[in-house]
């Protein structure tokens, strides 16, 4: 299902530009919808595993002028895993793997051109982080959230009237000393 939604939001990026222009409209006003997907450094200790990042958001954003005040929300997956084996026992396996990450927050920027954006963005991230201990054929699975913060930035560039892509660093930490690094594409339109 994910794989369609990106594929529909990528294609709607292309089309965008196609569509009727609205001159009066600023360009980075209005509800947005995005694909994202990129690299993703779950770490905790000073152990880390790389993955790939996949999910989507939506927003609001208001233009006044060349400043660019907005709400978002975010839900993303990631292939980060890191397995142990002789763990605790010999013969033994531990997996712990990133699952879903929620984020919700604000960001603000400043248009650099007339569509090309460069903000800076906080909020609150609940990550959800999964083991499963394998010992003699017995398997226990346990799962955890972990609350957050997440700070970043990056530069959008409206394409069209209705579409843009983006890229942003973002940085979260988590209770537990978790915390986690992520580049990110982004693709997407505006309403």
């Amino acid at each position: 299902m994910r794989k369609y939604i990106l594929a529909a939001l990528i294609a709607g990026s292309f089309a965008a530009p196609a569509m009727a222009q609205d001159s009066g409209r600023a360009p980075f006003t209005g509800v947005r919808v995005e694909g994202l997907l990129g690299w993703d450094r779950p770490q905790s200790g000073g152990d880390h595993r790389d993955g790939l990042l996949y999910g989507g958001g939506v927003g609001y954003d208001l233009q006044a002028g060349r400043a660019v005040l907005g709400l978002e929300g975010e839900a993303s997956g990631s292939t980060a895993k890191d397995c142990v084996s002789n763990f605790a026992a010999a013969g033994d396996r531990l997996c712990t793997r990133t699952g879903r990450d929620l984020y919700v927050g604000g960001r603000v920027g400043a248009l650099v051109a007339p569509s090309t954006l460069l903000y800076a963005k906080a909020g609150y991230t609940n990550a959800r982080v999964r083991a499963t201990y394998d010992l003699a054929g017995t398997t226990t699975r346990t799962g955890q959230n972990l609350d957050g913060f997440r700070v970043g930035g990056g530069v959008e560039q409206a394409v069209g009237s209705r579409s843009f892509v983006k890229v942003e660093y973002r940085y979260s930490n988590y209770e537990k000393d978790v915390d986690r690094h992520q580049v990110v594409a982004g693709v997407g339109f505006r309403f």
